[in-house]
Parts: C-alpha cells; structure tokens; sequence
C-alpha cells in the first residue's frame, strides 16, 4: 500500500480553524485590513488599541494540537513585574497599551524610536497558531497575530558588527507593583544571536486569538522563539538593541545554573529541579511527549550546527 510521509508544513484536518472563527474574521476583514476602529477596556486616560486584528493564517507552521481554550490562555500568566503568582492579568490591566512607542537602538545604521502603529503599516501582518512550552512544563498552542522578525531586522538596519538581539521590557514602576522586589535584576532583559532573529520562526506577536495581545500575555508587542522556552520571549518590549557581546538574560543573572542563554527545547535534558520529558496541557491538563526544538527542529536545527559544546538546552 502507498505509504505518505507528511511534510513539516503540511496541516492536518483536526488543525482546521472553527466555522465561528472564520465567520468572525471576514466580518473583521469587512471593515478593513490592518487595525479596525473601536476599542477594548484600558486604564483611564490610556488610549486603547484596535478591538480586532485582521491577519491572514499562516499554514506553514503546523501545530498538530488543538486549540487551547482563550480564557485559559489568557488567565495563567507568568509577568514578575505584575506579581510572581500566575493569576496577574486584573493587575496587568494597568498597563496602557497605546501610545506605545520601541527603541532600535546599539548598532544599528540610525538608532531611532518608532510607534506601534507606525511600525504596524510597515510591515506584513499574520496569524500563527504555534505551540507555546514553558520551563515549568505547562504548554499551550495558541493564535498569534503578529509579522517576522526579520521585517524588524530590514527596518533597524543591524550593522555588520551586530552579533546579538537584546530584547528589554517596559519597567514602568508606578503600575507594575512586581518592580518593587529589588532582588531580581530589572529590567527583564532576553536576548538573542542574530541568525536566530533571522530566522522564519522568530515572530513578533501583536496579537492573540484575533485580538489585539493582552497585556498580561506580552501585549502590546512581544517576541516568541517558538522552539525554545517561554521564558526567552520578552513581553511588553520597549527596546531593542544590536550588541557585539552576549548579552546576560534577567533569569540567567537569577540563577545560571538552571537557565542559560539558548534555552532550546529538549525532551532529553532535564531541569536541574523537574523532568522536561512530558508537559501539561493548559485547558485538558493532559500530560503529552515533549518535542525537540517543541517540534520546530526543521526549521531551526541548523541555527546551532557546530555549537554542540554549547549550552543549548538548559
């Protein structure tokens, strides 16, 4: 019998976007593409983004999960500077998501301070449904709005002496109460190497579910390294910087023996403190296989060939 062998993009039918949702996009899409006027709640005086995103999906990227739930993935958070618990999202609603503005500075041809939605008509908008693995092992697969990083890379202009990404969150302590434990080294800072910037996983996420991103997910921008854990995705960014050195990442300060600067998904290498060979489901609490790389190694593998004495997965 012929046997078919799927390839790394392909869609399976149980992927397939609900009838409510693609009802629910063309009416978005009606009232044009890019951001639609309206508005969800936000603090006072604070102008709010958008109420829903237009973005066409990308198949390219399969997530071979179903859906998780939106309130589960909206309500079981990790944000510090809103507080160290996962149930931060009221608190988080402090936070303004327009104006906004993001720095591109360090090596870079002009370093300058562009808006959001400058930003936002400049390049492509689309939806990713990704897989999205915490360090702790709990996992969700979610909607992203948002556009490739490397649309961000044309527009800083990197110069040739630009080997790293760092990527720095607003540290805003009048309204982020978690600023005020003076033990941990804020601001939060993340960073990567430039190929990984580069690379078609690498995604700025604007957006969640169809809808502008919440601010207790990252919103109003954040970047997502799909194949590597949570924790290297920095929310709410308010700068990015070009260096020539490595930068040192805000849980790498806390605690180098237990997170390093790669971070790489691996079933195999486990937590000094708990195993990474299954996950948790958010929404099921199913417990499923890890993936290598979370399941993106074809995409990323050879990112980290001849970096084999590297740290790369802890």
């Amino acid at each position: 019998m012929p046997i078919h062998i799927p390839r790394g993009w392909e869609l399976p039918d149980s992927a397939a976007t609900p009838e409510h949702l693609v009802l629910g996009r063309r009416r978005a899409m009606g009232l044009g593409a890019g951001l639609i006027a309206g508005g969800l709640a936000a603090p006072a005086l604070a102008q709010a983004p958008a109420s829903g995103l237009a973005a066409m999906r990308n198949t390219r990227y399969p997530a071979e999960r179903a859906l998780t739930p939106e309130r589960d993935a909206t309500s079981y958070n990790n944000y510090y500077e809103f507080g160290s618990s996962k149930s931060v999202a009221a608190t988080a609603q402090r936070l303004p998501l327009r104006p906004w503005s993001i720095k591109l500075e360090g090596l870079v041809e002009k370093p300058q301070e562009i808006g959001l939605d400058d930003l936002l008509k400049r390049v492509s908008l689309e939806e990713r449904v990704l897989r999205h693995r915490c360090v702790e092992a709990w996992a969700m697969t979610v909607p992203w709005t948002g556009f490739a990083m490397s649309e961000l890379l044309k527009i800083a202009a990197p110069l040739a002496s630009a080997k790293y990404v760092v990527f720095e969150t607003l540290r805003d302590p009048a309204i982020m109460p978690g600023l005020r434990q003076s033990w941990y080294p804020w601001p939060y800072i993340e960073g990567c190497t430039i190929a990984e910037a580069a690379n078609e996983m690498c995604f700025m996420a604007v957006g969640l579910y169809g809808k502008p991103l919440p601010p207790q997910n990252g919103g109003p921008l954040r970047v997502l390294f799909p194949w590597k854990y949570g924790f290297k995705s920095g929310k709410s960014l308010a700068t990015i910087r070009f260096t020539e050195t490595r930068p040192v990442s805000f849980w790498e300060k806390l605690q180098s023996s237990e997170y390093g600067f790669w971070a790489n998904v691996n079933p195999e290498v486990p937590h000094p403190r708990w195993s990474q060979a299954t996950e948790r489901l958010l929404g099921s609490d199913e417990r499923v296989p890890t993936k290598l790389f979370n399941g993106y190694g074809a995409f990323v593998a050879d990112l980290y060939q001849g970096l084999e004495k590297e740290r790369l997965f802890v």
